[in-house]
């Protein structure tokens, strides 16, 4: 079954939850580049959500795009790692779906910054020419802070392959009709997002908790007929001995992640902190309904 079959069904859609949280707690780097340098480690956490019951990975490929390595001076090739990204998560998932992960530049474009929207869009259309390459079925635009950066890198997957694309951004206020830190309302870009041809649009980490992340959802359902997908962290951040810490647990996480389906959520997932047991425990609440 192809994903947009899948979307017109009316069964909720289990996505994995975190990639770089879960290499960290195996003391390895939160990247992409551990695609290359450690793949089993990689292999192994994408095996885990299966197991776990997730129906969709999401590839290890999150910032890998040029101007963000460039940026941040890493030395990578590019090619290389976008394609184990998609090699690895496809080796794990049997006959769940992969989603090609596409993530923010890290830098600002025009007048805020020094990038126009040709050179952003240009960014992404590479990244997204390389993951389409590997395989993928999908792709997924995700913790974008900007609209404007989102439609780039939406328009980028679109002029690529005709392959479904989900773009979620992450939300600072649930108040004033939900909004990113560039401003940005939940009906201005769920309207803008399906004008561009979005297949599913939502929220991922941010700084809101579960409940307000189900408002997200109840806002999205309110402004769009398009699915709607909801990935919230495991909790707000806690600093701990220096470390940085999501400490919600699993039951509890999986409960709070119903009332975003219960607000019109279709797809469901985990960011930051959340692991394997999280995505169980959101598989057992999914069976019980």
């Amino acid at each position: 079954m192809e994903f947009r079959e899948r979307l017109n069904s009316d069964k909720v859609i289990l996505f994995d939850g975190a990639m770089g949280t879960e290499l960290a707690k195996r003391g390895l780097e939160m990247s992409g580049t551990t695609n290359l340098s450690n793949p089993e480690q990689v292999l192994g956490v994408h095996r885990d959500y299966i197991r776990a019951g997730a129906e969709a990975l999401i590839t290890n490929t999150c910032t890998m795009n040029r101007i963000n390595v460039e940026s941040h001076g890493i030395s990578v090739d590019l090619e290389k790692i976008n394609l184990a990204g998609a090699r690895l998560a496809k080796e794990a998932a049997g006959g769940a779906f992969v989603f090609g992960d596409i993530s923010s530049t890290g830098q600002l474009l025009k007048p805020y910054g020094g990038y126009s929207e040709e050179q952003f869009y240009d960014n992404f259309r590479e990244q997204a020419a390389i993951l389409a390459e590997g395989g993928v079925d999908g792709f997924i635009v995700e913790t974008m802070l900007d609209l404007r950066e989102a439609l780039c890198a939406l328009r980028a997957c679109k002029s690529i392959a005709d392959l479904p694309v989900i773009v979620t951004l992450s939300f600072t206020q649930l108040n004033r009709g939900g909004r990113t830190i560039m401003g940005d309302a939940v009906s201005e870009i769920a309207r803008a997002l399906e004008e561009s041809g979005a297949d599913v649009v939502g929220a991922n980490c941010g700084d809101l908790g579960l409940a307000e992340m189900a408002g997200l959802a109840a806002l999205f359902r309110d402004a769009t007929a398009l699915p709607v997908m909801i990935q919230p962290n495991a909790g707000k951040p806690k600093l701990v001995k220096g470390e940085t810490v999501f400490d919600m647990k699993p039951e509890e996480f999986a409960e709070g992640l119903m009332e975003s389906v219960d607000s019109g959520a279709s797809l469901i997932g985990g960011c930051c902190g959340t692991g394997p047991e999280h995505i169980r425990f959101i598989s057992e609440w999914l069976k019980d309904r």
